[in-house]
C-alpha cells in the first residue's frame, strides 16, 4: 500500500509548516510536544485558532452545506500531525467528535448553532463519558437523565472531563433508560454555565489538570438532544472509531524518539560516548523500530477511514500500541540516563530539560483517555479475532 501523500496533499503539508514557523510562540505553543497538554485555555491559544479558521482549516472534510471544505480526511491528518509536531492546539473534539456527529445525526437546530461556531474556532467543548463506578466502561454510565415537560432533568456526576473548567458546552451521556445498557444512553448537549453544574480539579500525576463534574437537576430541552433518543452508545463508538488516531497523532513520539536518540548521540557517561553502550544501543534501535510500527497502524486506521469504512479494530490496535509505545520510550529514556533522568524539569542538569521524567509521569494518562488499554484489547479480541467473552 502507498502511503505516499499526493503533491497537493504535500504542498499543504508545506503551508502548514510556513505557518507554523511564522507563527511560533510559547504561549501558544507547547515546548514538550510530546505531551501536548489540551488542558489549558489562554486567549493567545484562542487567537491562534481563530487564524486556523480563518484558512479554512477547521471542518476541511465537513461537507459543503456546513462550512466545510469537502476535503478529503487526508488533510484533517496532515493538519493534525503538523500541529501535534509543533506542540500547537489542535482542531481536537469540536471539529472531530462534536461536529462530525451532529453533521451525521444532529436536528437542524443544532446543525445551526453549532456547527458555524466551530468552524469559526468560537466555541470549546468538553466530553462527558467516564463516571465513577464506570471508568472507561461508557456502556455502564449512570448520569441520570429523566423526562420531564420540554425536556430533561439530569442528576449524577462525571469524572475525567479533561476541558471543563474553560469549555462553553459539554458534550455528555446520560442515560435516559436504566433497563437498557446500550440502548438507554442519550448524548445531550449543556451549557458550562448552567447553574446546576459544579466543577471540582482533579490533578494528573502528569502535571495536568483534569476535572468532576456534579449535576443537580440540570435541565435540557430536548432542542439540545443529539440525534435520537436511546441511540447515544452507537454516537459515541463511531465518534470514537473515527477520531482515535486524530486525538493521538503520532508526531509527538516521533519528537520523543528524535529527542532520545540526540541525547544518546551527543552525551557521555564515566567519560565514555553513551553512544558505545550496548544497553543505549538496543535502547534507541528498540525505540526507532517501534516508532515505525505506530506509523504503520496509524495509517491502516486512516486508510480505513478514507474509504467510509468504520475503523474499529484498527482504531484500537493503534491507540494501545501507540499509548504502551510512548510508556516504553520514557521507560528506556530514563534507564539509559540513569539517576539524572529523574531530575524534574527546570532542574538544574536535567536531562533534556527533564522532559522524560514529565513524560514517565504522564504517558500513564495516555493509557487511559479515550478507552483504557484494557478496553482496547478487549475490542482487538473480540472484534478482531472472535474471541468469547470470558465473563
Amino acid at each position: 500500500m502507498n502511503f505516499d501523500l499526493a503533491p497537493e496533499e504535500q504542498a499543504f503539508e508545506e503551508e502548514v509548516e510556513r505557518f507554523l514557523r511564522e507563527n511560533a510562540s510559547p504561549e501558544v505553543m507547547d515546548p514538550h510536544p510530546e505531551q501536548l497538554s489540551q488542558t489549558v485555555d489562554s486567549p493567545a491559544k484562542r487567537a491562534f485558532m481563530r487564524k486556523l479558521s480563518e484558512r479554512g482549516w477547521l471542518g476541511m472534510s465537513w461537507p459543503g452545506e456546513y462550512g466545510g471544505g469537502e476535503r478529503s480526511g487526508i488533510y484533517d491528518f496532515v493538519l493534525t500531525e503538523a500541529l501535534s509536531r509543533h506542540g500547537a492546539p489542535q482542531p481536537g473534539k469540536g471539529v472531530g467528535i462534536v461536529g462530525k456527529t451532529i453533521i451525521r445525526h444532529g436536528n437542524a437546530s443544532l446543525k445551526e448553532y453549532f456547527l458555524p461556531r466551530i468552524s469559526r474556532a468560537e466555541i470549546e467543548f468538553a466530553i462527558g463519558y467516564s463516571e465513577p463506578q464506570s471508568g472507561s466502561d461508557a456502556a455502564s454510565m449512570q448520569l441520570r437523565a429523566q423526562k420531564v415537560e420540554g425536556g430533561w432533568k439530569l442528576d449524577g456526576h462525571k469524572i475525567w472531563t479533561t476541558s471543563a473548567h474553560f469549555a462553553d458546552w459539554y458534550w455528555v451521556g446520560a442515560r435516559t433508560d436504566p433497563h437498557d445498557k446500550h440502548g438507554g444512553i442519550t448524548l445531550f448537549l449543556v451549557e458550562m454555565d448552567h447553574p446546576g453544574l459544579s466543577i471540582h480539579a482533579t490533578w494528573t500525576i502528569g502535571d495536568e489538570r483534569t476535572n468532576e463534574v456534579f449535576f443537580d437537576d440540570v435541565f435540557v430541552s430536548d432542542d439540545f438532544v443529539v440525534g435520537k433518543v436511546g441511540e447515544g452508545w452507537r454516537y459515541i463508538c463511531e465518534a470514537l472509531d473515527l477520531e482515535r488516531f486524530a486525538m493521538m497523532p503520532v508526531g509527538p513520539l516521533e519528537e520523543k524518539v528524535a529527542a532520545l536518540v540526540d541525547w544518546v548521540r551527543g552525551s557521555r557517561c564515566d567519560d565514555l560516548p553513551v553512544r558505545e553502550q550496548p544497553a543505549a544501543r538496543r535502547c534507541v534501535a528498540q525505540a526507532l523500530t517501534q516508532l515505525e510500527v505506530a506509523r504503520m497502524l496509524q495509517r491502516r486506521v486512516i486508510s480505513e477511514a478514507l474509504q467510509d469504512r468504520v475503523p474499529t479494530v484498527e482504531s484500537s490496535q493503534y491507540k494501545l500500541y501507540m499509548n504502551e509505545l510512548g510508556q516504553r520510550v520514557a521507560n528506556w529514556a530514563l534507564d539509559v540516563m540513569g539517576a539524572a533522568g529523574q531530575l524534574k524539569p527546570g532542574e538544574a542538569d536535567a536531562p533534556v530539560g527533564g522532559r522524560f521524567e514529565r513524560s514517565y509521569r504522564y504517558t500513564v494518562v495516555d493509557t487511559i483517555g479515550g478507552g483504557t488499554s484494557e478496553i482496547q484489547k478487549n475490542i482487538i479480541a473480540r472484534r478482531g479475532l472472535g474471541l468469547p467473552r470470558c465473563f
